[in-house]
């Protein structure tokens, strides 16, 4: 379970940086990163400036920590997440959504780049998260509970706020952006998933998988935040084509879907 202190810590250090107090977070997912050179009047903290932020180095995330006024809201958004695949526990993979939350946010927009399982789907597709299934056999929450933090027991009853799904639904319309809606799956990684696996995951009622998203949520939830999901659907997974999968194809297949992103993103964020 996280240590207060080393919230309160990471939390001045951002402090000492800015007098921005932003109340929207925003993870931005693999290829999604540049929705953070959006943000006006940029204040850019590296993670390893950062007491207590895990060293990642995951391929296509910038890894820092960008905030600003976006849309005459106050944001904070991570250019680069951490991954449970790359040997970061859980604490440190949802350390920074601790972060946000101490330093005023109230709601918190995640996004990730993972593969479509409903065949109905197409890559390039948004999908908004309308629930999970946590495959990974283990939950960020494991441990001691800080009950200043959250209660032992958070109810995930509706992770995926709802009054948020609206506003992105109707945006999505207006803009005649394609944004199907599902629930996505955790998968560990970094290997992709099996065409059996696939199959398994289908049958368990999953849209989407990808290897993020989850643990921030549940965090999240435990914290009190808002949480908006949205993933980018960049391949169809393992099996339903018969072609190999590729993480060139995935930072790809993000970037065409970018533009479509950002102006979701942006205009939930007026209107939130």
């Amino acid at each position: 379970m996280h240590n207060l202190q080393n919230i309160l810590e990471a939390r001045d250090l951002i402090i000492s940086k800015t007098s921005d107090r932003p109340t929207i977070g925003i993870i931005l997912g693999s290829g999604l990163g540049t929705l953070a050179d959006e943000i006006a009047n940029p204040v850019t903290i590296p993670y390893s400036e950062i007491p207590h932020f895990a060293k990642t180095e995951a391929i296509g995330h910038a890894n820092e920590l960008v905030i600003g006024e976006l849309m005459g809201k106050t944001v904070v958004a991570m250019k680069g997440r951490f991954h449970y695949y790359e040997g970061f526990t859980l604490d440190e993979v949802t350390f920074p959504v601790r972060v946000m939350k101490a330093l005023g946010v109230e709601n918190l927009f995640i996004t990730n780049a993972c593969g479509a399982i409903n065949t109905s789907f197409n890559p390039g597709d948004l999908m908004l998260i309308t629930d999970h299934i946590n495959l990974v056999g283990t939950n960020p929450l494991i441990g001691p509970n800080n009950n200043e933090l959250g209660t032992r027991f958070p109810d995930v009853s509706q992770v995926y706020n709802r009054d948020l799904r609206n506003i992105a639904v109707n945006v999505a319309k207006e803009q005649n952006i394609t944004l199907q809606q599902g629930v996505y799956a955790w998968w560990s990684g970094p290997a992709y998933e099996t065409p059996a696996e696939i199959r398994m995951i289908r049958t368990l009622g999953a849209d989407a998988v990808g290897m993020s998203t989850v643990p921030e949520a549940i965090v999240a939830i435990h914290g009190g935040l808002k949480v908006l999901g949205i993933s980018c659907l960049t391949n169809m997974a393992c099996g339903i084509l018969d072609q190999p999968l590729s993480h060139d194809e995935v930072i790809e297949v993000a970037a065409l879907a970018r533009e479509k992103f950002i102006n979701l993103i942006k205009e939930t964020i007026v209107r939130m």
